[in-house]
């Protein structure tokens, strides 16, 4: 079976090319076509590929202003000739679904996220662009939307990374997507034993969505320690929140120091909104309870009472609310074999399983 794998762009190494990484595993002899490719930033598995690049990625500076680019990309699709492929596998989270593969080829679109610059958080991005960004944006919106719509008819089958994200293909597809959990990568923490200590954790790049401000103000509101790690703290905030006496920035990390830290803190705060959210998963392989609002996709990876504890309101109030009611319960989530079993379903292997067995189904039909 010829496969092909079109993937959105090949920059870095994040969630979605962890995942594509699983998929050449799967499929060893797949072609990989992207808009845009760093063969500085990728691996060594995806790089032992054979990759076509669209005219993307002759575009002025592409590899640093490849999403300024991205109202070009539908027609840019067109270039990908896949007419000799038996599966189309499209990894979506840019364009990448609108290919169109050979009438007898099935089609699996695995859909991190609609796009949501042109979606549910359109209004956010126009409001953060520049002049001209905008000025194309108000006018390329509507037509970027029919073609997304569009293209979905062109997908034999969605899968997506989580509820979350299912509710929102079904919103601008109506289209039902089976979640398949995008493959975390927890056998290094497993085994990294746990000695909590007091304080607790956030842990992630310092962007605006991830509110790190709930956790340092719910913390220093209530006397408790925060240690922030990752990149993306100003310096002015920085010097402002250690002053608190309570509060350390560990800057970037290396991964045997956060597994460290997962290890040693009392939980992880999880005060945004993700589509899955990779970090609360890690966590929990190392035995760290996580303690999250409740929306997103820690619905789906943090089981509540068991790995960790929910609050309901964005707000410091209602995650001190939560951190209270943690510590009066601290006992309970001292059976590491509980957080072993729940984040099972996200690793590596069971991804290719899960993947593998809808490939199986649509062989047997």
């Amino acid at each position: 079976m010829k496969v092909a794998i079109v993937h959105y762009w090949l920059i870095n190494m994040r969630g979605g090319e962890k995942m594509l990484e699983a998929l050449l595993e799967l499929f060893p002899g797949a072609d990989i076509y992207t808009h845009v490719y760093d063969p500085a930033g990728m691996s060594a598995l995806i790089k032992s590929h054979k990759i076509y690049t669209s005219s993307i990625n002759k575009l002025p500076f592409a590899r640093r202003l490849y999403q300024k680019y991205m109202p070009l990309m539908p027609g840019a699709l067109k270039e990908f000739n896949l007419q000799k492929y038996d599966l189309v596998i499209s990894s979506e989270a840019g364009p990448a679904k609108g290919v169109v593969p050979h009438p007898d080829a099935y089609h699996i679109c695995y859909c991190h996220s609609p796009m949501r610059y042109i979606w549910d958080m359109y209004h956010d991005y126009f409001q953060k662009s520049g002049r001209v960004v905008r000025f194309f944006m108000k006018h390329l919106v509507s037509s970027l939307r029919v073609w997304d719509v569009y293209s979905a008819n062109l997908v034999d089958r969605f899968i997506t990374n989580s509820s979350y994200v299912a509710k929102r293909i079904k919103r601008y597809y109506n289209r039902d997507a089976e979640v398949v959990f995008g493959p975390a990568d927890i056998e290094p923490y497993l085994l990294v034993p746990r000695k909590a200590e007091d304080f607790y954790l956030f842990f992630g790049q310092i962007v605006p969505y991830k509110r790190l401000d709930i956790a340092l103000e719910a913390c220093i509101a209530s006397g408790r320690k925060l240690v922030v790690a990752g990149a993306g703290a100003r310096k002015r905030d920085i010097r402002r929140y250690e002053k608190t006496g309570l509060v350390t920035f560990a800057g970037r990390l290396t991964k045997d120091e956060i597994a460290d830290y997962f290890s040693r803190a009392r939980a992880l705060l999880f005060p945004g909104i993700e589509d899955l959210g990779l970090i609360p998963i890690e966590a929990n392989a190392a035995g760290c309870p996580v303690i999250a609002f409740r929306k997103g996709g820690v619905l789906d990876t943090v089981k509540e009472n068991v790995t960790g504890l929910f609050f309901d309101e964005q707000t410091p109030d209602s995650l001190t609310a939560a951190l209270d009611k943690f510590e009066a319960l601290e006992d309970n989530f001292t059976n590491r074999r509980q957080f072993t079993e729940q984040v099972k379903q996200f690793s590596r292997e069971e991804f290719i399983r899960r993947v593998g067995r809808i490939i199986a189904e649509r062989k047997r039909v």
